[in-house]
């Protein structure tokens, strides 16, 4: 399993907002094209955290096929009243808000 965690800006206010677009987007056969097995999204003073599970290890691949669909288009566009770069001069796309996850440990089964 791979995961991402992408880092932004969201006021406190905007999760029900938030949370009511990825609602819709994740109805939709979407996050099976870009090979999401899970999204969490969490808020912490003023920070957006959005976790995303993928299958293997080919999201970030699958997720760029999908940056066309007008759905993923429509849903990037819908969150920018909400959600906010956390360094808007360096921001050019969601990988340069991507986490650098620095250790990684699991239970044996």
């Amino acid at each position: 399993m791979h995961s991402t965690l992408i880092v932004a800006r969201m006021n406190a206010d905007a999760g029900p907002a938030v949370a009511e677009l990825f609602t819709g987007f994740d109805a939709t056969e979407m996050p099976h094209r870009m090979g999401t097995r899970r999204r969490q999204l969490f808020s912490y003073r003023g920070l957006y955290f959005h976790l995303q599970d993928f299958d293997g290890d080919n999201g970030g691949e699958l997720i760029e096929r999908a940056k066309a669909d007008p759905r993923f288009v429509r849903i990037s566009d819908d969150l920018k009243p909400y959600i906010e770069a956390y360094d808007p001069a360096t921001w050019r796309s969601p990988a340069d808000a991507m986490a650098t996850r620095f250790y990684h440990w699991e239970a044996a089964e």
